[in-house]
């Protein structure tokens, strides 16, 4: 079981680049024509029993669009920038060529490529796509494409990218549908740093049973996946009239750099930490309101997962985007819910979040264990005094190592805390909490009034604390019990700001 929760955990790869520098300058030679806004054209016939791709002119009446192709054949098609940017970016049509073009037009404007092969119901992914994909790279596109799906389209693209998770910069997927089989395939897509992005319409019949689902699975996984909810729209109109934010979506995908961060040495493993923040607005331009979740709107933060010699178990630490100066942090027993009030606005104002190894073979955190961690963050430039957060029984364990180290904790903050801890210290906990307020180190207690551990624990401590002569500031929230509400971080997050020791 050891070996199979660590394998899981540190499969969440840290990904590559999302282009390496252009080899070469495409080329392509297939039959050309004009397409939106004079962008060239490019069509193609590939042979299915041969893989053989060779130049195709269509009929005129085709114009903008693509006729099916004859028996044993699959059309294809790329159209080309004017200017292609770095790494010859490109984006690759589901299904449904020149339905709602206005996404792949403003991605042709920012230098993308916009490529696509027949598609529907009689022509599903299969060793076609991959033909196609590699006779695109070969002409000197990006290994990684991005993905358009809109319906159908987003059935398929997910079908080809969780087949191929290291082949796919990111999704944009429009009232999509998904297979149970793609779902399950999510993993491999987070493992590989795969960004998600969703529009659809509220409405929408597919949205349950699609977007939800991915929307609550993948970042589980450590994935990103942003979400645009149109209100009052079902399946139709796909897209967006303004596309900027599919392209932005893309652009910056594409030109995202994986850094190792200067914490780290080797041997670890990155995902993303994303909240549930929303927000809902209206938008003129799309005629309607329009709900924002996930990682674009709400911000995503780098969660690594690493191991140190003489610690059992794994290390998880969320980075902020921009660290704040003697790289304050958080240091707790229990793991970051994504519901979690408080930890966007601390990341927010450039703090770590570190949760400590809790081993598999024995019933709590180490004190041994904790002070090792401690140690090696310490000595990566780390402020010396870490603030200790925690809910419930996670509480206990992460203040009873602070009761062992009372000269290295800035302050305490604490949710329907649990006052005992298993291994950290042999003293009965609520006890010895005086060294903690000998080392003055001030305490920050919520709980629910009708929480079954309030008066024992938080209430009790809370008296005994100040006896100690300690600092405490108590919130008892009225009719709630153990799981607590949310509620606004403003008063937990400015004591933890005002109490940080640097």
């Amino acid at each position: 079981m050891k070996k199979l929760i660590l394998t899981s955990l540190l499969g969440i790869t840290l990904g590559l680049p999302r282009y390496a520098a252009a080899q070469q300058s495409p080329h392509f030679n297939g039959a050309v024509s004009a397409w939106h806004d004079g962008f060239v054209r490019y069509d193609y016939i590939m042979d299915d029993a041969t893989g053989e791709i060779t130049p195709f002119t269509p009929k005129p009446d085709e114009r903008m669009g693509i006729a099916d192709p004859p028996k044993g054949k699959h059309r294809c098609v790329v159209v080309a920038p004017k200017v292609a940017a770095p790494g010859n970016p490109w984006s690759w049509q589901g299904c449904y060529w020149d339905h709602q073009p206005q996404a792949e037009v403003e991605l042709l404007r920012r230098g993308f490529h916009v490529a696509y092969i027949t598609a529907g119901a009689n022509f599903q992914p299969g060793k076609e796509w991959d033909t196609w994909y590699q006779f695109l790279i070969k002409q000197g596109l990006s290994a990684k494409p991005c993905f358009v799906g809109m319906s159908r389209g987003g059935q398929f693209e997910y079908a080809w990218a969780t087949q191929h998770p290291d082949k796919v910069s990111a999704i944009y997927a429009d009232n999509p549908a998904i297979t149970p089989e793609s779902l399950a395939g999510l993993e491999g897509l987070a493992k590989n740093n795969v960004a998600l992005f969703h529009v659809i319409g509220n409405l929408d019949p597919l949205y349950p049973i699609a977007t939800g689902p991915v929307e609550e699975i993948y970042p589980q996984f450590g994935g990103r996946v942003s979400v645009m909810v149109k209100e009052g729209l079902a399946h139709h109109p796909h897209s967006l009239h303004n596309p900027a934010p599919i392209a932005d979506f893309m652009e910056a995908t594409v030109k995202e750099k994986n850094e190792k961060p200067d914490f780290l040495d080797s041997n670890y493993t990155s995902g993303w930490y994303t909240g549930t923040a929303s927000s809902y607005k209206s938008v003129p331009e799309e005629g309607t309101y329009i709900t924002y979740r996930g990682a674009r709107f709400a911000g995503s933060y780098r969660r690594y997962v690493f191991q140190l010699p003489g610690v059992e178990s794994f290390i998880t630490v969320i980075a902020p985007a921009t660290p704040a100066a003697g790289k304050p942090w958080v240091f707790r027993a229990t793991y970051v819910k994504r519901d979690d009030q408080l930890a966007p606005a601390l990341l927010e104002k450039g703090y770590y979040i570190v949760t400590g190894a809790v081993p598999y073979n024995f019933d709590g955190p180490q004190l041994s264990h904790w002070n090792t961690i401690y140690q090696y963050l310490t000595g990566k430039g780390f402020s010396a005094r870490p603030v200790i957060a925690g809910e419930a029984s996670g509480a206990g364990e992460a203040i009873g190592w602070a009761t062992e180290n009372p000269g290295k904790v800035s302050a305490v903050y604490t949710e329907n805390a649990i006052f005992k801890t298993i291994a950290m210290t042999k003293t009965p906990l609520p006890a010895h909490l005086e060294t903690l307020a000998k080392a003055q180190v001030p305490l920050y207690l919520v709980a629910g009034s009708e929480d079954p551990h309030v008066k024992e624990n938080t209430e009790a401590v809370s008296g005994q604390y100040k006896k100690f002569g300690g600092k405490v500031t108590t919130d008892i929230r009225k009719g709630e019990g153990h799981v607590l509400l949310p509620h606004n971080p403003a008063p937990a997050l400015n004591f933890i700001l005002a109490n940080t020791k640097r």
